[in-house]
């Protein structure tokens, strides 16, 4: 069993960084809801290096000792989390930052973790086979793995601080939707929320594309690989289920929702066309889940996060000129 995390862990994370990330906004909807469901957008994609993922890196790695800062970091990821190891690296004054990367990643992530001066590599056609390349190589090199949110408890305890926040910055909220890929945003989210609020519904969203919790959870199985199904623009919450997030989240989540690609692309375009707000395709799961599944998702006062904006655009054209429906004024 890997070692868990309790709400305490969430509270001194939220203590240790939150002079170093941005608190930021929980905006209402202006198109979702009525009289009697109201929907508020935390907005993680204004946090520094336009992800959630800086929590959690911070969290981790403003943990480490002296000798593991001279030897550096690396880690793999598909974006968002490399972006975040690279800012807290840059932030921390750790100077060796290694980030590996499978091959297609949106130029915008590429762009951002160059920025903070990290080193790239990539390696394998997916997030799966990059990971098994990756962790070798940061073995190898004796860097400290910087984890995405598999088996390190200071990750999850420093993405919970979203949920924490939530219920510090809105008090009526009841209900909390979360996108999910590994599982460790939302299982955070449901610890820190409940420190404050431990009656707060917990809603986890996932892709048919790779719904690798809910059919870990469903089979009794941690998959930890995962196939992907076809084509999606939720590469961001693609590949395996953590560790951690699979023991705990049995007792952590209200409901689950599945949602099509067709769903998440529609709602990606209801989020530029009628909310003005450019989001990643894994966040507009969760907008396509109370858009078309508003009776499971349940709540009179919804939060939906909303987790990150480096978007590419080449990506988001192709499906804003995709046929089909339109918001129109």
């Amino acid at each position: 069993m890997a070692r868990h995390f309790t709400g305490e862990d969430v509270r001194a994370a939220y203590e240790r960084i939150h002079t170093r990330v941005r608190r930021t906004p929980l905006e209402d909807s202006i198109y979702l809801g009525d009289d009697d469901h109201k929907y508020r957008f935390k907005f993680e994609s204004q946090q520094l290096g336009r992800s959630f993922k800086i929590r959690g890196a911070l969290n981790t790695m403003s943990q480490l000792t002296p000798a593991q800062v001279s030897r550096g970091v690396g880690t793999v990821s598909t974006g968002n989390h490399a972006v975040a190891v690279a800012y807290a690296a840059k932030e921390l004054g750790i100077e060796n930052c290694v980030v590996i990367v499978p091959y297609g990643i949106a130029r915008s992530k590429l762009d951002r973790i160059r920025y903070y001066g990290a080193r790239i590599m990539t390696m394998g056609s997916n997030y799966d086979e990059a990971l098994t390349l990756g962790l070798n190589y940061i073995d190898r090199n004796e860097l400290f793995y910087v984890d995405p949110g598999q088996y390190d408890p200071r990750v999850y305890a420093g993405q919970g601080t979203i949920g924490y926040e939530i219920a510090l910055q809105h008090p009526r909220v009841d209900t909390i939707v979360v996108p999910v890929g590994s599982g460790g945003l939302i299982t955070g989210v449901a610890v820190g929320a409940r420190a404050i609020k431990p009656e707060m519904r917990i809603v986890g969203v996932q892709t048919a594309a790779c719904p690798s919790m809910y059919q870990s959870l469903k089979d009794r199985v941690c998959y930890t690989t995962y196939p992907v199904s076809g084509e999606t623009i939720c590469d961001a919450v693609v590949g395996g289920a953590g560790r951690i997030a699979y023991e705990m989240l049995p007792n952590l989540v209200d409901q689950w929702v599945i949602v099509e690609e067709s769903e998440i692309r529609s709602a990606l375009r209801f989020m530029v066309e009628r909310e003005q707000t450019v989001i990643e395709g894994g966040s507009a799961m969760v907008v396509a889940a109370v858009r078309e599944y508003p009776e499971l998702v349940g709540g009179n006062n919804v939060a939906l996060i909303i987790t990150g904006g480096n978007v590419d655009g080449r990506m988001l054209a192709k499906v804003l000129n995709e046929p089909g429906e339109h918001e129109v004024d």
